[in-house]
């Protein structure tokens, strides 16, 4: 990477964090696509450590969480036989933890939907917590003896069960399931029956596949390598965390969910990005 300089790093990152794929950010920026893997593997090792770093004793009072499909190099189905199981062949989830009132995800993990993931996801959100919170997930099962193992009996936790079906007045062939009706378990503490939700945890679904080519559906610009996706999701959230004002956050000035939740004092640049494998 020290044939680019930081400007034309970040010309890169920010073709890459607009939801560009590698090979349309070549085009775009006339940059070889085996350098702008190159970079987005480094960009994305210094984003994760970053926030792995700056994202802790956090003061959240609630938090949403949710797991999000995607694959890489080919669907479940057409993986060859000798990468059958192979992690970064197939099916890869992406566990996402968001909070509700700065928007701030503190943390997320790309892995597999078993128990193990799910309680290393927990564990680290734990870790990342200042108080005792209020905690909504959907109804997976591995989380309710993850939440336990890594929150103890410090935590306020409820899931939101969510039952789709067809919407009987729609005649459109790919038109969305829709909720048809809800179910709310308390499984542990006290929450607050007019906080569980995960609205917002699953609007963060759409943020990803806007921001994240890798996550649009029906399209060719998939992941090849699980690197390559975990370091892209790295990049996204160091993106979404500190350099794009929410809509939200408008009042009274524009702010990134990092400001909103006292880490960041101003908003950043790609060019602050590039800046962190200087």
């Amino acid at each position: 990477m020290n044939r680019l300089s930081t400007a034309e790093r970040a010309t890169i990152i920010r073709a890459l964090v607009e939801g560009n794929s590698l090979r349309s950010t070549s085009r775009m920026t006339g940059f070889a696509r085996n350098t702008i893997g190159t970079l987005l593997v480094e960009i994305g090792r210094a984003a994760s450590e970053y926030q792995d770093r700056v994202l802790r004793n956090l003061g959240s009072s609630r938090i949403e969480c949710d797991e999000i499909w995607s694959f890489v190099y080919s669907k479940e189905r057409n993986v060859p036989p000798e990468h059958e199981g192979e992690f970064g062949y197939g099916d890869v989830w992406t566990w996402v933890a968001i909070d509700p009132d700065t928007k701030l995800v503190p943390t997320w993990l790309v892995g597999e939907r078993g128990a193990a993931d799910c309680t290393a996801f927990l564990t680290d959100l734990a870790s990342r917590l200042r108080y005792r919170v209020q905690i909504t997930t959907d109804g997976h099962g591995p989380y309710i003896p993850a939440m336990e193992a890594a929150f103890g009996s410090a935590v306020d936790f409820a899931q939101l069960i969510k039952f789709y079906g067809t919407d009987p007045n729609e005649d459109r062939k790919f038109s969305p399931p829709v909720v048809l009706s809800e179910e709310v378990r308390i499984v542990q503490g006290d929450p607050d029956p007019g906080q569980i939700s995960t609205s917002y945890v699953e609007r963060q679904n759409l943020t990803m596949s806007m921001g994240m080519r890798r996550f649009t559906r029906l399209t060719n610009g998939f992941s090849k390598k699980v690197e390559n996706h975990a370091a892209m999701v790295a990049l996204h959230y160091l993106y979404y965390n500190f350099a794009r004002p929410h809509k939200s956050l408008a009042s009274p000035y524009p702010r990134t969910p990092a400001m909103a939740a006292d880490i960041a004092d101003h908003v950043w640049t790609c060019a602050e990005i590039a800046g962190l494998i200087d």
